[in-house]
């Protein structure tokens, strides 16, 4: 019976050579000189550090622009909350990995609307759809490209 997997996936070694070219920029730039500007990652969690609020802003910038040219999608990245001192602002970024729970039974629900004849089942942090005739399984691909959910979603292991 033909299948695919919808998933939300982020391949972190182009985050990674991202966050590099973006601190190298950084480094290179007139108005970010002696400054302590720069993007830390740590797994999943990039931490974004600068003198000020302006100065972060720039940053998140430059970062989202390396982000985007390396192909990673900004819409997994989850913005945290700003903290500020004095003479230090932070803000972490988190790249989410998977579709949570309430989005993949959002998923399933949608599916299921379309009356095709199609199956949805949530395994894990995927969404799993099967069915006899593979029309159907690209129209269901077709739907979730319109429909407006807040991930980047990914179809692959389409088996016949």
């Amino acid at each position: 019976m033909p299948s695919f997997d919808t998933v939300s996936e982020v391949d972190l070694h182009e985050v990674s050579n991202a966050v590099d070219q973006a601190n190298r920029e950084i480094g290179n730039r007139y108005d970010f000189k002696g400054s302590s500007a720069r993007v830390v990652q740590t797994e999943d969690q990039l931490t974004i550090q600068a003198d000020n609020e302006f100065q972060l802003n720039q940053v998140k910038d430059i970062l989202h622009l390396k982000l985007a040219k390396r192909g990673v999608d900004l819409g997994s990245l989850e913005e945290g909350k700003l903290e500020t001192t004095i003479n230090q602002a932070r803000q972490t970024l988190r790249v989410q990995q998977g579709i949570p729970q309430d989005i993949a039974k959002r998923i399933v629900k949608l599916v299921k609307d379309a009356r095709l004849k199609v199956q949805a089942s949530v395994q894990g942090d995927k969404v799993r759809v099967s069915g006899k005739n593979r029309d159907d399984l690209q129209k269901v691909i077709a739907m979730l490209k319109d429909a407006a959910i807040d991930l980047p979603l990914q179809y692959n292991n389409f088996r016949d």
